[in-house]
């Protein structure tokens, strides 16, 4: 997560972007090969083992941020023991999977952007029409193709390979993007999407969690201490606690006790006959 990944990964975005920008049928090329015309349809749609290969990146994906949503889960619950992993790393693998795959990709983009997905284009046997990747005005009216959403989860990865000690740092760097790569050239074959979403996916992931990475971890104006992410759940939490006991104690306080009357008294409240 430095200056020459981002560097990189805008270079071949500019590359990508200007490039089927130009030529936007290279996505209809690319995507061709996978398309089956005497059965219809994309080969890998028809493939239970590939279908089954989807459920278990979207396993992956889970069982990877479910420590750093347990932690901070547990510490909401129990704001005065510490956190079960380090609360930047919690924040990092939380925040980024929450922004990058679910807000931006499935909430944002695929549900605006009406880029029809290959397996619905006219020239894949559907009936809408094939628009570039820049061209938010396709006939696909919501969960449509750009950016792919599960390559998205894929690529994620990257979060959690940062936070991976620096000597492993490049092999789990490399296992990530192989990762999104291979979810991505899956998504392909089944007719989900175009390559332009699968390397937009990839770009949009990686900007999200290199943006988190610097404002937690690197950036002198911003970064924290996992220390400091505790403090800050505790001052969240606590008071809400605090005020929730004493709620619990008074609706449980013991009802007024009757004291027994002396022979002839009054009630305090009853006025006294006569004037």
């Amino acid at each position: 997560m430095n200056r020459t990944g981002l560097l990189i990964a805008l270079a071949l975005a500019a590359v990508v972007g200007l490039l089927f920008g130009v030529y936007p049928k290279l996505d209809l090329d690319l995507a061709r090969p996978f398309f089956d015309p005497i059965a219809g349809g994309f080969r890998a749609s028809f493939d239970p083992a590939l279908n089954g290969l989807r459920d278990l990146s979207r396993l992956i994906v889970t069982l990877l941020v479910a420590p750093a949503a347990l932690a901070m889960v547990a510490k909401l619950v129990l704001p005065r023991r510490p956190m079960l992993i380090p609360g930047r790393a919690a924040v990092l693998m939380v925040a980024t999977l929450a922004l990058a795959p679910g807000l931006l990709t499935n909430v944002i983009l695929k549900s605006h952007w009406g880029r029809p997905r290959p397996i619905d284009v006219a020239e894949f046997g559907g009936a809408q029409q094939f628009v570039p990747w820049w061209d938010p005005g396709g006939d696909c009216p919501d969960n449509c193709s750009f950016v792919a959403g599960e390559p998205s989860g894929a690529f994620w990865t990257l979060a959690p390979a940062a936070l991976v000690p620096p000597t492993w740092r490049p092999l789990a760097y490399a296992g990530a993007l192989a990762f999104g790569a291979g979810i991505g050239l899956l998504r392909m074959a089944g007719g989900g999407h175009f390559f332009t979403d699968v390397a937009f996916s990839g770009l949009f992931t990686f900007l999200t969690i290199w943006l988190m990475h610097g404002l937690i971890y690197r950036w002198p104006a911003t970064r924290i201490s996992d220390r400091t992410v505790e403090r800050a759940l505790e001052r969240l939490v606590l008071p809400l606690q605090v005020a929730a006991l004493r709620r619990l104690r008074r609706g449980r306080a013991p009802p007024p006790i009757d004291r027994p009357r002396a022979p002839g008294s009054r009630p305090a409240d009853v006025a006294p006959e006569g004037g």
